[in-house]
């Protein structure tokens, strides 16, 4: 390839389809550095190839020398011959040599600008100031709550800060944060008709959701006689008693972020073999908020995939850069850029080629008359919308993405729903220290 004969080699950044920010997934900048990084060792195995080639025409001409006195024909021409396809060979050798020198210094450069991108997107940076105009009704709560810990904890990323921190308060002063065993009791058993797009898991969530506090739901899904099986998880549940029964209460945020959800964990596997999965069955995760967290743990706990085949996780609104899921599991992860919650965590998601990470930006609002909760931008309502926007999206990543989903699930149809309760002991009030001043229980403490 002669110099100057192509364009400049560099990956695309981040792609946009309409309201969507696409990243990570066959079009992410991981996966075209991968690429390109595969380009740069064949061009390096084509150059020594090369190069032993090199070496042979130069090996010729010395052989030809004692001939370079004979007639013109047969010695001086040959001798020049031989001697330019040696030059000739060493000039394409050298400039496979530097184009893989220019990939790989590409690929570094990359590498460093993502890095300081994943920085913003870390620190809750906008992309653009127009964004900020449709977030006024809670902007303050959203970059306090966003930034807060990181600016308590320095460069440290929050979600390698926050676990020690969790399990410190949770063995100390709020012992609510601690996990506790879950129980699982199962309710009703339904026959339904089941869109498997991303929207339409997102739809399940919010049913689960209207069920009542505390519910899990498991779909078994018949494609063509073979059993696929989602887990419905929901989000964060509020209004109840700070350690309460509830495991999807504040304290499950802390079991997911700093224990894994590892009591989660345990009640889904239980809730699956009731449903009916049979070890290595292959499973579907999605939650929403903490749900999402708890549906990701799933992914990347080692007992969980010795009994089933997890195939696909999709989160809505979750914090989870900090969670690696186990090779080959493909994930899709929305978050939108008025949302703080998925950024809460302090660690985007990473860019990789089973990975992909939508950000949305559509304007969002509070309809007149409803709680606000956390911000417009947290509401699954606007989650489901994006996930709409997804299904029918031509960008490679995400069609990568949803074919992965496609084929665990088919195309939807006749399936069974199985609704859970979960519930778990209160947990122990704090012991408050005994001012020594007022103590009053005599010598010795008794």
């Amino acid at each position: 390839m002669p110099s100057g004969g192509g364009g400049v080699i560099q990956p695309t950044g981040p792609v946009e389809d309409g309201s969507l920010e696409i990243r990570g997934g066959v079009g992410g900048i991981s996966f075209q550095l991968e690429e390109l990084m595969g380009g740069a060792e064949k061009l390096d195995d084509l150059a020594d190839e090369l190069s032993a080639v090199e070496v042979e025409a130069r090996r010729i001409w010395e052989d030809l020398c004692p001939y370079q006195n004979d007639p013109r024909s047969t010695g001086t021409e040959a001798l020049i011959s031989v001697g330019e396809a040696q030059r000739s060979v060493q000039a394409v050798r050298m400039e496979l040599q530097r184009i893989s020198r220019d990939v790989r210094a590409s690929k570094r450069d990359y590498e460093s600008a993502e890095t300081l991108a994943n920085v913003a997107r870390r620190r809750g940076i906008p992309s653009n100031d127009d964004l900020l105009d449709q977030i006024t009704d809670y902007s303050v709560t959203g970059w306090v709550n966003g930034s807060a810990m990181e600016l308590l904890t320095g460069s440290v990323p929050l979600a390698m800060a926050a676990r020690p921190l969790i399990r410190s308060l949770a063995e100390g002063a709020l012992p609510m944060l601690k996990p506790r065993p879950v129980t699982v009791d199962r309710k009703e058993s339904t026959p339904i008709e089941f869109d498997t797009s991303p929207a339409g898991l997102l739809e399940r969530v919010r049913m689960i959701e209207a069920r009542g506090d505390g519910y899990i739901e498991i779909l078994e899904v018949d494609d063509g006689g073979q059993r696929a099986y989602v887990v419905v998880i929901p989000g964060t549940q509020t209004g109840g008693e700070l350690g309460g029964t509830n495991p999807f209460d504040e304290a499950g945020i802390a079991e997911g972020l700093a224990y894994g959800s590892s009591e989660v964990t345990t009640a889904v596997r239980e809730a699956l073999r009731a449903a009916g999965a049979e070890k290595g069955s292959a499973v579907v995760a999605v939650g929403y908020s903490q749900g999402g967290v708890h549906a990701m743990n799933l992914a990347a706990d080692e007992l969980f995939l010795d009994e089933y085949d997890v195939k696909y996780v999709l989160t809505a609104g979750s914090p989870v850069g900090g969670i690696i899921p186990a090779a080959g599991i493909s994930t899709l992860h929305l978050e939108h850029r008025a949302d703080w919650v998925p950024g809460s965590d302090g660690m985007p998601s990473p860019d990789t080629r089973n990975r992909v990470t939508v950000t949305m930006d559509n304007l969002v609002w509070t309809p007149p008359g409803e709680d606000p909760g956390i911000g417009p931008g947290h509401r699954l309502s606007n989650y489901k919308e994006g996930a709409r926007l997804v299904a029918v999206s031509d960008d490679p990543s995400l069609v990568a993405s949803t074919a992965v989903l496609g084929g665990a699930l088919g195309a939807g149809g006749a399936a069974t729903a199985t609704r859970f309760a979960l519930s778990r002991p209160k947990a122990p009030e704090p012991q408050r220290p005994v001012d020594p001043r007022r103590d009053t229980r005599g010598p010795g403490g008794r």
